[in-house]
C-alpha cells in the first residue's frame, strides 16, 4: 500500500474510524479533513443492498442539488430541427447532429461532461454507445437526458443536476459539493441526494438496503455515517 501523505495522515487523527456518525457531525469531519491547496469535492459512496446484475434491482435516477456541485459541466446536445436553436438559446456548449456522431467516432473528441439527445435521435446516437456507455455518459430517459425538452435539461444540468447509478459493485458514488460550501449547504445537498436514494429503492431488494455510507473529499479520508438512521429521511 503506498505511503499516505502528511495531511491524510494528520487527517485521521481527527476522528475515529471504527465510529458510525450522525449526517452533522460526518460533515463537519469531512470538511476538517479536507486539507488540500485546493477547494476539494466532497463525494459520498453509499453501498446498496441489491444485486446490480438483475434489471428489477438497478438503482438510477437523477436530481438538481439546491446549492449545485460547485463545477459547472459542459453540455453536448444532438438534436435536429427546431431542438437545435433551442438548446443552443438555453445555453448547451455544443449542438450538432449526425455530425456530433462522427466527430466522436472518427476523432475520438470527448470535451463534454454530459450529452443530451432528443428521442429522434437516438438512433444515431446508438452508433456511439460503446464510447459513452463505458464512461457513464450515454444520454437515458431515467436521468431526463432524453428528451425532446432540452432547454429544461440543460438548465437543470448547469443548475447543479447530477445522477447516481449502481456500479457493478453495487455502489453509488455521486459528489455533494465542494468543501467551501460549508456545513449547511453540504447538509441540504446531501439530504436531497439521499433521501432520493433511499426512495429509489427498488421492490425486488430485500433486507438491508443502506448497507454503508461514507462521506469523503477529494484528498481525505472515509468518514463512516450511522447508515441506520439514514432511512428516516425517506419519512420525511
Amino acid at each position: 500500500m503506498p505511503k499516505r501523505g502528511k495531511n491524510y495522515q494528520d487527517s485521521v487523527k481527527l476522528f475515529d474510524k471504527s465510529k458510525q456518525y450522525d449526517v452533522g457531525e460526518a460533515i463537519d469531519l469531512v470538511i476538517q479533513t479536507s486539507k488540500a491547496k485546493f477547494d476539494e469535492t466532497i463525494e459520498l459512496s453509499a453501498r446498496l443492498g441489491v444485486d446490480s446484475r438483475h434489471a428489477d434491482q438497478q438503482v438510477r435516477g437523477a436530481i438538481v442539488l439546491p446549492h449545485g456541485t460547485g463545477k459547472s459541466k459542459t453540455v453536448l446536445v444532438i438534436a435536429k430541427g427546431d431542438k437545435v436553436a433551442e438548446a443552443e438559446a438555453a445555453g448547451a456548449d455544443f449542438v450538432g447532429g449526425e455530425e456530433m456522431v462522427t466527430r466522436i467516432q472518427q476523432e475520438g473528441w470527448m470535451d463534454f461532461d454530459v450529452v443530451v439527445a432528443t428521442p429522434d435521435m437516438m438512433g444515431v446516437v446508438g452508433k456511439i454507445g460503446r464510447i459513452l456507455g463505458p464512461k457513464g455518459l450515454m444520454p437515458n430517459p431515467k436521468s431526463g437526458t432524453v428528451t425532446f425538452d432540452v432547454e429544461n435539461a440543460i438548465k437543470e444540468i448547469k443548475e447543479g443536476k447530477v445522477e447516481y447509478r449502481v456500479d457493478k459493485q453495487n455502489i453509488i458514488h455521486v459528489p455533494i459539493g465542494k468543501a467551501s460550501f460549508g456545513s449547511e449547504k453540504l447538509g441540504e445537498n446531501f439530504e436531497a441526494l439521499m433521501t432520493a436514494v433511499i426512495k429509489a429503492k427498488p421492490a425486488a431488494s430485500k433486507g438491508k438496503y443502506l448497507k454503508s455510507v461514507v462521506l469523503s473529499s477529494t484528498m481525505g479520508p472515509g468518514i463512516k455515517l450511522n447508515a441506520a438512521k439514514l432511512a428516516e429521511l425517506a419519512t420525511k
